[in-house]
């Protein structure tokens, strides 16, 4: 008994691929169906409406730069860590006091990590890089 076209009696390698595209083709209509009801919009849920808040006092930034080595820089000043948890102990008692951490890619995360928990210690409460 000889099978498609070859002559040989060999089985035919050819892959039918009807069943495949069948499969296929349900997962994309059950996926098109269950679709919309994962959305956060088929919830029904009506959020209440809140008036925008605007500050009128801005943020009061001050840069810590760390270098390459380590070394830190507080408004250009250069300040050995005490100095700067002296500094930022004093300037934290301002409520609109936000200190911005700027890093050197060679600094290590552990001298970060220091500073970060110096700033903490001091009450500092606003952080960002």
């Amino acid at each position: 008994m000889a099978f498609g076209n070859n002559s040989e009696g060999d089985m035919m390698s050819e892959i039918n691929v009807t069943p495949l595209v069948d499969v296929m083709l349900v997962l994309l209509v059950v996926f098109i169906i269950t679709a919309p009801l994962l959305a956060p919009q088929s919830l029904k849920i009506t959020l209440p409406k809140t008036d925008a808040i605007q500050q009128h006092e801005k943020p009061q930034k001050v840069s810590l730069v760390v270098d390459a080595r380590g070394n830190i820089e507080l408004d250009q000043m250069h300040v050995s860590d005490e100095g700067l948890a002296d500094m930022l102990h004093q300037r934290a008692a301002d409520p609109q006091f936000q200190l911005q951490i700027e890093a050197d890619k060679a600094v290590p995360y552990g001298r970060i990590a220091e500073l970060m928990a110096l700033a903490q210690h001091a009450g500092v409460s606003k952080l960002s890089f």
